[in-house]
C-alpha cells in the first residue's frame, strides 16, 4: 500500500469522530486567529489544503474563489453541508498535496490549517504548493509544529511515534520546511508557546 492510500484511509476512519474531538474548545479557542489569517484571503483564485469536515469554513470571508482539497473522501463528503452553506465560491476536490492536479502559477494564494504536521514529505507537498502559486503569490498557515524548548520538545519527540498511527505528528520543523521549499518566510506568529502558530510566506517575484 502507497503512503498516500495509507494517509488516506488514516483520516478516512478518523472522519466520524473529528468532529467530536476538536469542534469544541479547540475550535473556539483559536478561531480569532483563523479568522486573522482568513481575513486576508483576497478576490482572485484561492487554493486551501486540507478542508477535513469544513469546520475552518465558518472563519472563510464572503465572497471569495476558493478551490479546497483533502486526502479523505470521508472528510470531504462530512464537509458537504458546509461547502454548500457557503457564500461566495467554494469548491473541494479528493487530492494528494504531493501531486497537485493544477497547473504553475495557477493561484493567488494559498491557505492551509493543521496540515503540514501529516503530509508525509512535507517539503514535497510544500514544493507543490510553491509551483502553482503565482510569483509574488502567498502562503498562509496555521499550524503545530515540534517546539526548540526543553521540555517540550523532548515530550513531543517521544510522542509522536504513537501519534502519527492515528493522527498527525507532533515535532515537524514546519517554518524549517517553508524555507526549503524556497519561500521567503515574511512573519511567524507564535499562539500558543512555539508550538502552535500563524506563518506567512511568500514565493519571490
Amino acid at each position: 500500500m502507497s503512503d498516500t492510500q495509507q494517509t488516506q484511509r488514516k483520516w478516512d476512519r478518523a472522519a466520524p469522530r473529528y468532529d467530536l474531538m476538536v469542534a469544541g474548545g479547540q475550535e473556539r479557542r483559536w478561531a480569532r486567529a483563523k479568522q486573522a489569517l482568513y481575513s486576508t484571503m483576497g478576490d482572485g483564485p484561492i487554493l486551501f489544503v486540507a478542508l477535513g469536515t469544513g469546520l475552518d469554513i465558518t472563519h472563510f470571508p464572503p465572497g471569495r474563489d476558493i478551490v479546497a482539497l483533502d486526502i479523505s473522501p470521508a472528510m470531504l463528503k462530512r464537509a458537504a453541508p458546509r461547502i454548500a452553506a457557503y457564500s461566495g465560491h467554494l469548491r473541494a476536490d479528493v487530492m494528494d498535496v504531493r501531486a497537485l492536479n493544477f497547473p504553475d502559477g495557477h493561484f493567488d494564494q494559498v491557505f492551509t490549517a493543521c496540515t503540514f504536521c501529516s503530509v508525509p514529505d512535507p517539503v514535497r507537498g510544500l514544493k507543490e504548493l510553491y509551483r502553482v502559486l503565482r510569483p509574488g503569490g502567498t502562503l498562509g498557515m496555521f499550524e503545530h509544529t515540534g517546539s526548540r524548548y526543553f521540555p517540550f520538545n523532548v515530550l513531543l519527540d517521544a510522542l509522536t511515534p504513537l501519534s502519527r498511527l492515528v493522527g498527525p505528528d507532533l515535532n515537524r520543523d514546519t517554518v524549517g520546511n517553508v524555507l526549503r521549499a524556497g519561500f521567503t518566510v515574511e512573519l511567524v506568529e507564535p499562539l500558543y508557546l512555539d508550538i502552535v502558530k500563524t506563518i506567512r510566506a511568500r514565493k519571490p517575484r
